[in-house]
């Protein structure tokens, strides 16, 4: 009796499991809609603001382009209105460049080797790192620095995070008991924390599902 009353438990707690499963899949489909929503809202903020996307650049109009340039604040005042702690902080923000240089590189050739060898999608570095602010002519050439860095960091980040999701997928792709404060791309395929049976049955099977990625632009 005590076995068979364990054998429904588990049964139970399987099909609570992929009940979980399906509503999950659910939630990360609607937020890849949300995302995509959301791009083609900025998309038309391009008329709005007078610019198109040509390739890689972007170009105002000769008119606003103008109108930009009377914007731009000189360096003196730029630089004598600034608060004197950002003045003395700013060297240490671009001393961050240096490891976040190496931490480019050292990623960019783990997964030209290892992705090679494991059969994982490559990640389109040129998706996430996305530097154009140096069109914007009412930035002055500080602020464009400026911009450039936080655009590559953040870029940058998000590269990592995503050869990082598809690593663990193929490696460790078991879900937290705890509540994670955000999920990666891939987090939805993982393994229930403490689904036993299902990593040791479908392990080889989750490390393949990369299909999704297959018509990624």
């Amino acid at each position: 009796m005590t076995r068979n009353n364990g054998r429904k438990q588990r049964d139970a707690g399987k099909a609570h499991g992929r009940r979980m499963d399906t509503r999950i899949a659910a939630l990360l489909e609607a937020m890849k809609k949300l995302e995509q929503e959301l791009l083609l809202e900025i998309e038309k903020k391009e008329a709005e603001f007078y610019y198109t996307v040509i390739g890689k650049k972007v170009r105002f109009e000769a008119e606003v382009r103008k109108q930009h340039r009377n914007l731009v604040q000189r360096l003196s005042r730029y630089l004598a209105e600034a608060p004197l702690l950002n003045i003395l902080t700013a060297p240490l923000i671009w001393l961050i460049l240096i490891p976040t240089l190496f931490l480019d590189l050292s990623v960019t050739i783990f997964q030209a080797v290892c992705f090679r060898v494991y059969g994982i999608p490559r990640v389109k570095r040129q998706r996430y790192i996305v530097i154009d602010h140096q069109s914007l002519a009412y930035l002055n050439p500080i602020e464009k620095f400026n911009c450039i860095y936080c655009s590559y960091f953040n870029g940058l980040i998000a590269y990592v995070r995503e050869v990082a999701a598809r690593t663990e997928q193929y490696w460790c792709p078991v879900k937290h008991a705890r509540r994670l404060a955000a999920i990666h791309s891939r987090y939805g395929k993982f393994f229930e924390y403490g689904d036993a049976e299902g990593y040791r049955r479908h392990l080889e099977e989750i490390r393949r599902d990369f299909a999704d990625l297959e018509n990624e632009a």
